[in-house]
């Protein structure tokens, strides 16, 4: 890859990568750390993307495995409660709605980050988790009605 394309690349897509990222792990410091990972991926990446949804696509899984493998690792021990404000630079600004979506399970949590955030389909959703279609539109279900509860309970609805 260009030096080029990656800087266009990373300027593209790096509040993509944080925002998957963050919802994952819920801490900005290992966010901010793990899109740092996820971009040096990319500029070592010696393959060809077919287009810029391709790109999008790959490091959208290159995250979520970036993630997986973070929370497998030693040194992770826990993570931080959400904070009540996010840095300014990544201009995350958490609504109740959306801190109710970080709560959920990332079972649920990243499908529907990946659904209404990122509008991805559901096959889409399926190809970068790597799981079946029947299985994203399950947890896509469960979360929807998991967030009805809680705001239904809340009075936010």
């Amino acid at each position: 890859m260009t030096d080029e394309k990656f800087l266009w690349a990373y300027e593209k897509f790096r509040k993509t990568v944080y925002s998957v990222i963050f919802s994952c792990v819920r801490n900005t410091d290992d966010a901010s750390e793990l899109s740092q990972d996820t971009f040096m991926r990319l500029y070592t990446y010696d393959g060809v993307f077919d287009s810029d949804e391709h790109i999008k696509a790959w490091l959208i899984r290159v995250a979520i495995n970036i993630c997986n493998n973070h929370f497998r690792s030693k040194k992770y021990l826990s993570a931080s409660p959400i904070p009540e404000d996010l840095p300014s630079d990544e201009q995350h600004e958490l609504d109740e709605v959306i801190a109710e979506v970080m709560k959920l399970p990332e079972k649920y949590r990243i499908p529907i980050h990946l659904f209404y955030y990122e509008e991805y389909s559901v096959s889409e959703i399926a190809k970068i988790l790597e799981l079946p279609e029947a299985t994203v539109k399950t947890r896509l279900k469960r979360g929807r009605d998991k967030l009805k509860k809680t705001l239904r309970k809340d009075d936010w609805l």
